[in-house]
Order: C-alpha cells, then structure tokens, then sequence
C-alpha cells in the first residue's frame, strides 16, 4: 500500500529512540541515529516505487541517519563499506534503495572503500561532515567570513591551525593522523618514504575518487583508492578532496598493521602506469585532471 506521507506531505518518517536505540551522537543542533532500515524512515511505500522495490529496499540499512534535533525529520544518511561488485544482487540492492531515496527526496553520502568501515570510522566522518555542512552554510550567509585581505571565503579544508602535534596545518584534513604515523614509521624505518601521496577526480556522470599511497619499499607501494558519492546532497567540502583524504586515512589504518608483517603492496610502475590511464580519461572528469605533474617522465 502506497502511503499519503505525514501532514506536511512528506513521506519522510521522524527518528526517535526506541527499544533502547537511542542517538549515536548530537552535533550542531542535529542527531544520529546508528544502523536504521529504510523501512522505518518512511511511513510507507513511496507513489512511483513498485511493490518488489519497496519490498526489497525497505529492509536495506543505512549505517548512520542525520536527523534534525528538534523534530528528528531524516537530513541524511551515511553508508561506508566496500564497493559492491557491478552485476552482483549487492549492486541490485542499492539500485533499488537509490530509487526509493530518490523518490522521497532523502539525500545520501555513500562512501566505498576496501578498508573504511562504518564501526571503525562511520562517526568521524559524519561528524565532519556536519561541520563541514554548518560551515559552508555559516559562509553562505556571512560574505564577510573571510580571512583578512582574502577575496573570498577560506574553504572548511583550507582552514590553518595547530594539529595536535603542535604543528601548524590543515586542522580539517582526515588524513592527518595518517601523515603524521607515516613520518613515525619512515623513522623507524618501516618505510622508505615519509610522505602520503595522492589525486583526485570527479567524474562527470559518477561519484569522486580518491587515491592516496605511501612507498614501504623501494618501488613498491602501499595504495587505497575511496570513491565518494553524494546523492541529492552537499557535504560541504570537494567530494574529491574529501575521497583522497579518506584515501589517505585508509592508507593510515593500514599502515597500524606493519609490525605484523608486510601489507599487500603495489609495484611503483603498475601505480604509474594507472595513474596514466586515469589522465587518459580526463574527458569523463568535470574538473579534468589535475595531477599531470605525477605522470612525468
């Protein structure tokens, strides 16, 4: 049965707690609601979705739903897990999920990574994407918030303050910690190179990608790539950049794991020669490609 949505027509259903399911987090006058179906954001099958839609995304879950603290409406909802692999009944799924949140208008972050996972880094990241959002919302209704004698408004990523290694940076780059553990591994020579290294792109008719990658060897790499897909949502930072931050925050859970033994590693020359083929495609990019610097000879 096709539902006639709430008073205010929406067909959006409020969170609240139950059972003991109460609030992950409150930020920035909203909430978090960890592990809900579809199902229960809705108050029933949308007009347009057919009944095997319905039936099938209903029971799909979401890792993490943003809710607005006064009336607990959905804002949006957060998945990170692995990408599914195209063809697979995974990928049938979340096809027929983005028709149901499409029809009903809710917005989704979805964030694919072999590495990231909702339990271990699901709360950071949509805590930074609630004050990235807050931010750029804060800039678009204060034109005057700018650094002095900047032009225009210092971007929520481009922010400089001291990290927590007393060093001045990028307080808002994710990948942070990982610059700073790789620096500590190249020093007591688990690595051969200190520096995270790494691109972005977003496709034209696709989500942005990031890959970020360290040298453990010589010659031989440790890589991770995320994609990050914004559906019907800003998430108040470049998609790209924000993927090859998590890219490098990946890199950095990876590298935890040195002393147990050698990770999967990539030979420089395969990356090189990736990176060449991803340029090669800079026609499918909305922005090009920004790092031809990394495929000179």
């Amino acid at each position: 049965m096709t539902s006639t949505g709430s008073d205010d027509g929406s067909l959006l259903r409020p969170v609240a707690a139950s059972n003991g399911r109460g609030p992950a987090l409150a930020r920035g006058g909203q909430v978090v609601y960890a592990a809900r179906r579809l199902g229960e954001l809705l108050h029933g099958r949308p007009p347009g979705v057919t009944g095997h839609q319905w039936s099938s995304a209903g029971r799909e879950c979401f890792d993490h739903v943003v809710c607005a603290a006064p009336t607990g409406r959905p804002l949006f909802a957060v998945e990170v897990g692995p990408p599914v692999p195209p063809g697979s009944a995974a990928q049938r799924a979340e096809r027929m999920k983005d028709a149901v949140c499409a029809a009903v208008g809710l917005a989704v972050l979805r964030i694919a990574s072999p590495t990231l996972r909702a339990a271990d880094h699901g709360r950071r990241i949509v805590e930074y994407v609630i004050d990235a959002r807050a931010y750029a919302e804060a800039v678009r209704s204060d034109p005057g918030h700018t650094d002095p004698g900047e032009a225009t408004p210092v971007a929520f990523r481009d922010i400089v303050g001291r990290l927590p290694d007393g060093r001045s940076g990028h307080v808002n780059d994710l990948g942070a910690l990982a610059r700073a553990a790789a620096v500590e591994a190249y020093v007591s020579r688990r690595l051969v190179d200190p520096i995270v290294r790494g691109l972005h792109v977003c496709w034209a008719d696709g989500p942005a990608e990031g890959w970020s990658w360290v040298e453990v060897r010589p010659g031989r790499c440790l890589v991770e790539r995320v994609r990050v897909s914004e559906h019907r949502l800003s998430c108040g930072v470049d998609p790209g950049r924000l993927a090859e931050d998590l890219a490098a925050v990946a890199v950095g859970e990876r590298l935890r794991g040195l002393d147990g033994g050698e990770p999967e590693l990539m030979d420089r020359e395969q990356l090189d020669g990736d990176i060449r083929q991803l340029r090669a495609r800079r026609d499918e990019m909305r922005n090009g490609f920004g790092f031809d610097h990394l495929c000179a000879d």
